[in-house]
């Protein structure tokens, strides 16, 4: 998904507002103006993240988020499988509580607010206008014999593990494999933050090799290339991974909230908006 002019100068606002120190500043400008067509919104910050470490050191520690928000879903997880398990279709369920888990964005949202978050499962009913992908799901499901789920945030990785477990039950034949970040970025999930949720229990975590908020198939160790290549359903949540996922010719099924003016406008809808997309 290419950068917009628009999209280029939030992203320098965002280190504009970290730091004024003039360098910096204009190292981040250069690589903004020297960007190729192709390059994506977080392979800017991964470089931007990188011009940092070198003059200031590591950036934001996460860490504290990070456990806040798995506590936080952990804390709900029984009450949701409860949920998910008495509703008429389970995974559908699972689908959309995915999805509002998708909302722990630490990078795309200005504010995190876990009273707005809390308030998103009210409505944990899927749309009309997600039925065609979910049959094209199912149907890709049914035929699969790999699952590739490509996660983001912490918090939300929790509800992918209730997405996973009613995979796992109505897939039998699905061999699950989960992607997961290979550095700190953000409050992204990493083999740790899998781990330390049980993500492991009903997955192979696989590592995408770098602290990169999304999956570069260019950065990736051959390992996370093999699982990306050989699966049959690939499940990619979150804008990061549609942004440097998208338009290279592969059938990802993608899921992810609307929090940015790129993603509202792109897809027109209003903020927050749960997304559930297919692309051939």
């Amino acid at each position: 998904m290419r950068i917009s002019e628009s999209c280029a100068a939030c992203l320098y606002d965002k280190q504009k507002n970290k730091t004024d120190d003039e360098e910096y500043l204009s190292e981040i400008r250069s690589i903004l103006d020297n960007r190729k067509e192709t390059d994506t919104s977080p392979y800017m910050v991964y470089l931007f993240n990188k011009v940092h470490v070198r003059r200031f050191g590591a950036g934001a520690d996460y860490k504290d988020i990070k456990k806040k928000y798995n506590d936080l879903v952990l804390g709900m997880e029984g009450a949701l499988r409860e949920e998910i398990e008495k509703s008429e279709d389970p995974l559908a369920k699972a689908l959309i509580m995915a999805r509002i888990g998708n909302y722990i964005d630490f990078g795309a949202m200005n504010h995190v607010d876990q009273d707005e978050f809390l308030t998103l499962f009210r409505d944990t009913e899927m749309r009309e206008d997600d039925r065609q992908t979910y049959d094209s799901f199912l149907e890709a499901c049914e035929k699969g014999k790999t699952f590739l789920l490509v996660c983001d945030n912490c918090g939300e990785i929790v509800l992918d593990k209730l997405l996973l477990e009613q995979i796992a039950k109505r897939f039998p034949n699905l061999t699950l494999k989960a992607l997961v970040r290979g550095g700190e970025v953000l409050n992204d999930a990493t083999a740790e933050d899998a781990i330390c949720v049980g993500l492991n229990n009903l997955a192979e975590i696989i590592s995408n090799g770098d602290a990169i908020a999304g999956t570069v198939y260019d950065l990736m160790p051959e390992t996370a290339k093999k699982a990306l290549d050989e699966a049959d359903v690939i499940l990619a949540k979150g804008q990061g991974n549609y942004e440097t996922m998208s338009d290279q010719g592969r059938h990802i099924f993608y899921e992810f909230l609307c929090k940015c003016d790129l993603f509202t406008s792109r897809f027109k809808v209003p903020r927050l908006t749960g997304i559930f997309t297919e692309e051939r």
